[in-house]
């Protein structure tokens, strides 16, 4: 294939279990961009957890934050769109839910990720990996406060039972007008309607006057399958769920193992 753009997620298949970047990944994610490939980050992190591992990875360029909701260029700043759920929807998932299984906690990103709303009691049960944000700095507001503005990815927690769950009672509402996912981190993310990884690679491609044969994605979580399906060619890591491996066109090493690092060596020759 001809190779211009290089898509990967980051937790639990670019950086490794230490949520770091191994010098054979750097290399070869530097030896792609001296090639002149973009390397683009897609994540459902905000730029503020995208900053933290920055400049391990040399991200200067775009970058898709959200799950595809949002893009932004890591240099200049430069917002080419931001997807948001609009609250009116939010308040009706909310409501449903919060009728299905008691004791729930929401949290909503706002203003390109530069803003975290939590709930009263979100903190107290977050730990700093979960959003690379300290949850003594997340406050607590009342959830009216949580569902009153539009949101870039509102998240949804409960103390005790596991994110899959939640989701599968989500999905059991039959509720529409939202698209949700889970990424590996411990509660269910969603994004305004129709909005996946895919979608906002897709549109970020046409910007770069990019065909997606010419996409290589890496991903490990349900957030990644279709971004996975959609470039011309998808891998998985080695430790994916079985949907995650089926949705793409082959199968890399784990993050453990330099997975990505091992494809593009393969692919640059």
């Amino acid at each position: 294939m001809t190779l211009r753009l290089i898509a990967t997620d980051l937790d639990g298949t670019l950086l490794d279990p230490s949520s770091t970047v191994t010098p054979r990944t750097r290399a070869a994610l530097d030896a792609a961009r001296s090639r002149g490939i973009h390397v683009v980050p897609v994540t459902a992190r905000q730029p503020i957890g995208l900053r933290t591992i920055a400049a391990d990875a040399a991200f200067d360029g775009w970058a898709l934050c959200s799950n595809g909701a949002y893009a932004i260029h890591l240099t200049e700043g430069r917002m080419l769109f931001a997807e948001e759920l609009p609250a009116e929807t939010i308040r009706t998932l909310a409501a449903a839910l919060r009728a299905s299984i008691p004791g729930l906690l929401f949290a909503s990103v706002r203003e390109g990720g530069e803003t975290f709303v939590a709930q009263h009691g979100y903190a107290e049960i977050a730990d700093l990996s979960d959003h690379k944000r300290d949850p003594e700095t997340m406050g607590g507001v009342p959830l009216e406060q949580v569902l009153a503005a539009p949101s870039l990815k509102f998240v949804i927690r409960h103390p005790e039972l596991a994110p899959a769950a939640l989701f599968e009672t989500l999905k059991d509402l039959g509720l529409t007008g939202f698209e949700a996912t889970l990424s590996g981190a411990p509660f269910v993310e969603v994004m305004a309607e129709g909005v996946t990884k895919a979608t906002g690679l897709a549109r970020l491609c046409r910007h770069l006057d990019i065909d997606r044969s010419e996409v290589v994605a890496f991903g490990d979580a349900l957030n990644d399958v279709e971004m996975l399906r959609w470039a011309g060619r998808g891998v998985a890591m080695a430790d994916a769920e079985p949907v995650v491996q089926d949705a793409a066109d082959e199968t890399t090493a784990s993050n453990a193992d330099d997975g990505v690092a091992q494809v593009i060596e393969r692919l640059l020759g």
